[in-house]
């Protein structure tokens, strides 16, 4: 299986407007864009539609590899979470009107039962079969509950939906402690997605998430997780996610360029 379906997330070059982003992406050989849930609430903000964003990447010829949702859902309750699942189903309706498959959410930060989260993430699933497409849900390294891939694949079982699945992101991998052995645990139908960034040697703080790098510059075992993931016959697309103030200084060409080139040379 080759892995060859390399995707760039918009939140790796945060500071650069969507527009050119999309430009870049196509410039440096990319194949395709993950969109962030914030990158249709900024275009509301400066006073356009999320179908000026739909329309903004229809012309870019970019194709989408998934549709962020904002987080929270899992445990709200009351009018917020009524929001919430309207703001989910929105994301779903874009990411279907784009052609792309996937909607990705976080988990929720803080803590609650893991009847409740599996009810939610059911209730999710089914609002995501309704567009036809299938929820990745990531595990957060930072988080209090949620934060390790055992936590995750659990509650993900105890949902049961087939419209979710898990976002393995070697980022959050890595600082949770997950070892190759657990990572080859996870069954092929369980992966709906992948996230990837390098973590940083020493130097990392509690909390802190913002100092991704390009991988081969940090600690991950790309070449071992990137031999795993093909052979188990993932066929999805690799999201290059690298949140990082030092980045977002640089020239933004340069930085989607490198991380391009870097992953290249640790693909199997």
């Amino acid at each position: 299986m080759t892995l060859d379906k390399l995707a760039l997330h918009t939140w790796t070059l945060d500071t650069t407007p969507l527009a050119d982003v999309l430009r870049i992406a196509g410039l440096t050989g990319w194949s395709a864009i993950e969109l962030r849930r914030i990158d249709f609430n900024r275009a509301v903000e400066a006073g356009h539609r999320p179908e000026d964003v739909l329309d903004l990447v229809r012309a870019s010829g970019m194709p989408v590899a998934a549709v962020g949702v904002e987080s929270g859902w899992m445990f709200a309750a009351g009018d917020e979470r009524q929001r919430l699942l309207r703001v989910f189903a929105d994301s779903c309706r874009w990411a279907a009107a784009l052609g792309c498959a996937t909607v990705m959410s976080p988990v929720d930060r803080g803590r609650g039962p893991a009847d409740q989260a599996a009810a939610s993430i059911r209730e999710v699933g089914d609002v995501a079969a309704k567009h036809g497409v299938r929820l990745a849900l990531e595990f957060n390294s930072q988080a209090e509950q949620l934060n390790t891939l055992a936590r995750i694949r659990e509650v993900v079982a105890q949902a049961g939906h087939a419209h979710c699945g898990l976002l393995l992101d070697t980022y959050h991998l890595q600082r949770s402690g997950a070892d190759l052995r657990a990572i080859e645990a996870v069954a092929p139908e369980e992966v709906a997605y992948f996230q990837y960034s390098d973590v940083p040697r020493s130097g990392l703080e509690p909390g802190k998430a913002l100092d991704r790098l390009p991988p081969g510059q940090g600690c991950v075992p790309f070449r071992e997780i990137f031999g795993l993931l093909a052979r188990k016959g993932y066929e999805g697309y690799l999201s290059y996610e690298a949140p990082n103030p030092a980045a977002w200084a640089r020239d933004p060409t340069a930085v989607a360029r490198e991380a391009l080139e870097a992953t290249r040379a640790l693909l199997p």
